[in-house]
């Protein structure tokens, strides 16, 4: 430990012993904070060992532990607080800690921070006073400091002499910050003294919900969105476009909404509520597969064998006008969703879901062949037409993703290298295993059909996941099926979405679905933001969740 930070450790221990010493003399009695019930608070056991998760700095050792009965004017060593997901490192200190209280204030060091301090100041019954350079009392201050190289989405917090300063290198971590405040004082609960250091060890951290299957009000998703921000997810995938229904209004194409949808100013406040909460909204438009709703209103785009034979939910990729009607709504979405990814779908097209494509697709094979030369196959075309689709988005500036079966091998054609990989399934035609995707140098996003999955219904040997089994069997290595890659992939694995799908729309309400899903995404997300094994027990962590409910 260098001199200065050993001096400066000394003298805010001296700053604490004076603030006791004037508490007590004005009369004010203080003992343990609230939420230390895992023992008493400096045992050896909470000094050694977090009981919620995050990882404890600067704990001595048991023989040195202080008194579980401390005089007025000695402090016991803090707790980590209690959070989901938990807190990656905190170094406990000596003090009272902090709790809100009116009149109390949050402060800001620049304008940017206006949103995160409203909403804080807000939710605990603070005042929000802006940029402010003096100190007070009590006060929460919020900082973006110059930290070069560092995760924008880390943060520290410091809980010292009864204030509380959250500080980050962007204001994504500044809020994440805020949520660990929020949760620590949950329920009339004391922010404990000491520091934090924080950071997600996954830059994706999401959820998708299916409303084209089964429309979803748009109070719901908002709720969702307010769920979501709190846990310290980051993406909301909306797959509002299939066979059943397409759900977002249209000015390019009316004629294929749906009647039940999200109006474009609905969808325009869940895009802001939800960037008020650093979460990504991402758009999913699925082609060329499940576009039945756009068929629906343009039926002679739909795909028919070389017999005659519709193929359902599938647009003919020879012709032309598919791809037209496909980009101009690409190109309208694109002015209503602003976040930089984009979900271009890409599985299941009924034409590859066959032993012989160009044998019963004999125009998709003739349009290979003229596009790419002899020997092309309706696996090229179709990877042609992903390609021109990615092409679509990124003149918006976004970054394509699609689904792993809308990727195939052995072709001529080969998918752009920006295109992400949605993994969800091993049980395509062709399957192939997440380590060639990433031997080959790709980026892989974790839907484990296996663990995060809830389909309604439960169809085709789906079961509606359990937070526990994710809390103790899943990490974001485990791409497909129960075995995790090797760990020299784990960079290339940029994280995971649990994922809402509506196969049978009325097997659950919207409210089931929300109780359902509650601990499945508070375990997703623990995994997310630290892969490691928790230090919870799963019955401790619900407990927790309950109580922070």
């Amino acid at each position: 430990m260098s001199q200065h930070r050993k001096r400066t450790e000394k003298q805010a221990r001296g700053l604490i012993v004076g603030a006791v010493a004037v508490t007590v003399a004005a009369g004010v009695g203080l003992g343990l904070w609230a939420g230390s019930d895992s023992g008493p608070a400096g045992s050896a056991r909470s000094q050694a060992e977090s009981p919620m998760g995050g990882r404890v700095e600067g704990a001595p050792t048991p023989s040195r532990a202080p008194s579980p009965t401390p005089s007025p004017t000695r402090y016991p060593l803090s707790s980590t607080p209690r959070t989901i997901p938990a807190v990656r490192v905190h170094t406990p200190e000596r003090g009272p800690g902090w709790r809100p209280a009116p009149g109390r204030r949050v402060v800001v060091n620049n304008a940017g921070l206006a949103d995160e301090g409203r909403l804080l100041a807000g939710e605990l019954g603070l005042t929000y006073a802006g940029r402010k350079d003096d100190i007070r009392a009590g006060d929460v201050r919020l900082s973006v400091n110059a930290g070069k190289g560092a995760n924008p989405e880390s943060y520290r917090m410091t809980v010292r002499g009864g204030r509380v300063a959250i500080s980050g290198p962007d204001d994504a971590g500044v809020f994440y910050g805020t949520r660990t405040l929020k949760q620590a004082v949950h329920g009339g609960g004391t922010a404990p003294e000491g520091v934090v250091r924080d950071e997600p060890a996954k830059p994706v951290r999401g959820f998708l919900l299916d409303i084209a299957r089964k429309n979803f009000t748009a109070g719901w998703i908002e709720d969702r969105v307010r769920e979501l921000g709190d846990l310290k997810f980051n993406r909301l995938q909306l797959h509002f476009s299939d066979d059943q229904a397409w759900r977002i209004e249209s000015d390019s194409h009316p004629e294929i909404v749906s009647r039940e949808h999200l109006t474009k100013a609905q969808v325009k406040r869940i895009v802001a509520l939800a960037a008020q909460r650093h979460i990504t909204v991402v758009p999913e438009i699925d082609s060329p597969g499940h576009l039945g709703a756009v068929i629906a209103a343009h039926p002679e785009l739909q795909l028919r064998s070389g017999a005659g034979n519709a193929a359902r939910g599938a647009v003919d990729i020879s012709n032309p006008a598919s791809a037209k009607i496909v980009d101009d709504l690409l190109n309208e979405y694109a002015g209503l969703f602003p976040g930089a990814d984009w979900h271009l779908g890409g599985d299941e097209y009924r034409a590859l879901m066959v032993s012989d494509p160009e044998a019963t697709y004999p125009q998709l094979a003739a349009a290979a062949r003229e596009a790419y030369g002899a020997g092309a196959t309706v696996e090229d075309l179709t990877t042609g037409w992903l390609n021109d689709r990615a092409d679509t988005v990124r003149a918006h500036g976004r970054a394509p993703i699609a689904w792993n079966d809308g990727f195939f091998r052995g072709t001529s054609v080969r998918a752009a290298d920006d295109i992400r990989v949605g993994y969800w399934t091993g049980k395509e035609i062709g399957a192939r295993q997440p380590v060639e995707y990433l031997s080959a140098g790709r980026k892989v996003v974790n839907y484990n059909d296996k663990f995060l999955y809830y389909v309604l219904g439960q169809p085709n040997q789906f079961y509606y996941p359990t937070g526990q089994r994710i809390y103790e069997e899943w990490t974001p290595r485990v791409i497909r099926g129960t075995t995790p890659v090797p760990s020299k992939y784990d960079s290339q694995i940029l994280g995971g979405y649990f994922a809402v799908w509506c196969d049978f729309p009325n097997a659950q309400t919207q409210d089931q679905v929300a109780t359902g899903i509650r601990m499945p995404l508070r375990a997703t997300v623990q995994k997310l933001w630290d892969p490691g094994k928790p230090a919870l027990t799963w019955t401790r962590f619900k407990a927790l969740a309950d109580r922070l409910s």
